[in-house]
Order: structure tokens, then C-alpha cells, then sequence
């Protein structure tokens, strides 16, 4: 995939279902998620416990060629480190792949984004920048359109039952509650909402379906839901009870615990729509 030139974007607007109510009744999409971490594709639970599941680039070619909707690629400790995304390995997955492919990680401009879709991205991620400078997300989606900009959220419910926000990669704790931030977001400019419950995350028990439900339910935009992907009736359950629009997992597709197209078999006979 040679990925999205700026030339195209700002010559003729892409055409995406995300940009109305979030394209519902809409196939549901079922998105793999390479969590990088120096090269290497990881995983972790509750965003620790860092373990090494491959390499990115042989992962990405198998979920292309397996079913996957989309493939997401995190730099989970470019903010941190305080660097940019790593651009020659994002380069060399989207030459391997023919499926819409999202990149996250040290994004903090327009000049990063412009290098990402040069590099063969389809759409970027953007999580602790955004937050911390929400006009970002109005310069992104004003340069190349809403449907390219997916805000990320890091979310935490607490012992008062309100989600709440958490920055650079889940390590820092914010005061502003998670539907908030989702609504002022969406309204500046985020075409679609990568929802990760930190409370679910690797602990493979389910997906955090009253958060999801909220923002699927209130917003105008497609919720992917991330965070606690165990079996198959989980998705089931995120995509009828949490109401999202795609469903986001890693270990259990990194670890062959559950395979693509044998889930969207199982979702298509439980009358959820996918693409097979």
C-alpha cells in the first residue's frame, strides 16, 4: 500500500463513512493492535507487564492477508521518550499491506502528520497532544480531514464509577472525566474515538461495555473499543450490548488465540454484520 499523499488530500476530500454518524448500521470492523515498543510488536495488562510478541512487520502481512478491516500501529513510548513515531518502520509495514492502516505515537503537529501519510499511513492517532493542545486536533482535521484524525483515550474508571482520562500512556492521571474530553474532541475536529479502558486492558475478561456503550450512544463519530478482548463472545458483547463501531485486540490475535476470520464466522452467525 503506497498510503495517502498530501497532494490527494487537500485536492479532492476522501470519501469515508466515519464522517456521518459515524457510518452506523455500518459492517462492524475488527482492528489488530501492534503495540511497538524499540521495533519490537509487545503486549502487556492493566498497560504493564511489557512482553514481547513479535515482529511488526511479519504480524501486519498476516492480518492483511487474514481478514483483519484495519491494523493499528502504536508507538507506545514515543511521547514518553519524548521522539517521533518510528517513520521507517511504519514505512515498511504499509508497503506489505492492502487494508486501511492507523499510526499513533509522539504526534504533536501537522508537520508529523504530513510525514506519517508521506510514509504510507491512512490515518493517525493522536492521544496526550491533543489533550494538552486541543487546537491540534482543528489543525489536523482542517489539513487533511476529520476522517483522518482518531482521537486515542486512555480511560480508567475510579472508585467514585466515573471514567476519567489518563495521559502519556496511561501513567499520568487527569481530573477531566472521559465523555467530556470525547465530546469537546469530536467537536473540534476527531473523526473517530479510540476508546482503551485501562481497568480491561490484557486481562482478557471483556471489554469495558458501559464507557463504550456512553460514547457510542452520545457521539456522532465511529467508537472503537480496546481493552480486555478474551473470546469471541466478547465481541459479540462489545459490538451489541457496547453499541461500538469496530473492536480493537492484541494479544489474542498476536498469540493465535483467536483467529480473524474465524471470529467474523462466529459474529456473522450471531447476526452482526462483517465484512468476510
Amino acid at each position: 500500500m503506497s498510503g495517502i499523499t498530501i497532494k490527494e488530500i487537500n485536492s479532492e476530500p476522501l470519501q469515508n463513512p466515519i464522517s456521518v454518524r459515524g457510518g452506523r448500521g455500518l459492517a462492524k470492523r475488527i482492528i489488530p493492535c501492534l503495540d511497538i515498543k524499540d521495533g519490537r510488536t509487545v503486549k502487556g495488562i492493566n498497560f504493564e507487564s511489557i512482553r514481547d510478541a513479535g515482529d511488526p512487520v511479519e504480524l501486519a502481512i498476516l492480518y492483511s492477508e487474514n481478514g483483519a478491516d484495519e491494523l493499528v500501529f502504536l508507538d507506545i513510548t514515543a511521547t514518553i521518550e519524548k521522539r517521533k513515531t518510528l517513520v521507517e518502520l511504519v514505512k515498511r509495514i504499509a508497503a506489505n499491506i492492502n487494508i486501511p492502516f492507523t499510526v499513533g505515537g509522539g504526534i504533536s503537529s501537522v508537520e508529523d502528520v504530513a510525514i506519517l501519510l508521506q510514509n504510507g499511513a491512512d490515518k493517525v492517532s493522536v492521544n496526550t497532544a491533543a489533550f494538552k493542545n486541543p487546537s491540534l486536533l482543528q489543525q489536523l482535521s482542517s489539513e487533511f480531514g476529520s476522517q483522518c484524525v482518531v482521537l486515542a483515550i486512555d480511560t480508567k474508571k475510579e472508585a467514585d464509577g466515573e471514567w476519567y482520562v489518563y495521559l502519556n500512556g496511561g501513567r499520568t492521571k487527569t481530573d477531566i472525566k472521559t465523555t467530556q474530553w470525547a465530546t469537546e474532541a469530536v467537536s473540534l475536529g476527531a473523526g473517530e474515538i479510540l476508546l482503551t479502558s485501562m481497568n480491561n486492558d490484557g486481562t482478557k475478561n471483556g471489554f469495558a461495555l458501559d464507557i463504550t456503550s456512553v460514547l457510542s450512544g452520545s457521539l456522532p463519530v465511529p467508537v472503537i473499543a480496546s481493552g480486555g478482548a478474551g473470546s469471541m463472545e466478547h465481541f459479540k458483547e462489545v459490538f451489541e450490548t457496547g453499541k461500538a463501531d469496530a473492536a480493537l485486540a492484541a494479544s489474542i490475535f498476536h498469540y493465535k488465540e483467536i483467529e480473524i476470520l474465524a471470529l467474523k464466522k462466529y459474529l456473522s452467525l450471531h447476526n452482526i454484520r462483517v465484512r468476510l
